[in-house]
């Protein structure tokens, strides 16, 4: 495959991921079945999946600075295996789940001043995580996907350029996942 048409591929990838999780996220299509129970186990599964790969990738750095290169691609690989998962796991959940809102202590779906004045100014700090969270999440696929094309073709210089920017970033947005579902998590509804 050529450079060009991997590149289309990485954008429309990237492009459809992005429409999907905005369509779930806004509600867009309407639950039609009735909700399974495993899915209110997916946040904390999807922490411990963002938590992993946290792990996997400080690993990773780890194995090439000591030019282990092949065990630097293996982790990689599994990290990325465990990144779909979430993204799977994601996209179902917020298909299924109603929306949690930081600070709802009653679950009704409506932040009182009672309850914005319980969450405090720790319901701002939640915020700015969670939309850097997103948007930095929504970024960093394509240049994952690039940085892993160039690594697995052994484009050694293109990777590294690459990975300058993408691991910083996945690494921010693994991390942050687990902040955020631990930050938000006794506001769940179920």
């Amino acid at each position: 495959m050529s450079d060009k048409l991997i590149f289309r591929l990485i954008t429309g990838i990237s492009i459809f991921v992005l429409v999907v999780v905005v369509i779930l996220n806004r509600k867009l299509i309407p639950v039609t079945i009735p909700t399974p129970s495993f899915v209110y186990f997916l946040p904390t599964l999807n922490a411990i999946i963002n938590g992993t790969c946290t792990v996997l990738l400080l690993i990773s750095l780890y194995f090439i600075k000591q030019k282990n290169i092949e065990a630097h691609k293996r982790t990689n690989i599994l990290t990325f295996i465990l990144s779909s998962l979430f993204l799977v796991s994601y996209i179902i959940f917020h298909y299924f789940a109603p929306e949690t809102k930081y600070g709802d202590l009653n679950n009704d779906g409506i932040l009182n001043a009672e309850e914005v004045s319980s969450a405090g100014n720790l319901r701002y700090v939640y915020y700015v995580i969670l939309v850097s969270h997103i948007i930095l999440a929504a970024g960093v696929l394509p240049l994952i996907l690039l940085s892993f094309y160039k690594g697995l073709q052994m484009q050694v210089e293109k990777h590294r350029k690459l990975v300058r920017w993408s691991y910083p970033i996945w690494l921010y947005v693994t991390s942050t996942g687990v902040i955020v579902y631990l930050m938000v998590s006794p506001y769940y509804n179920f």
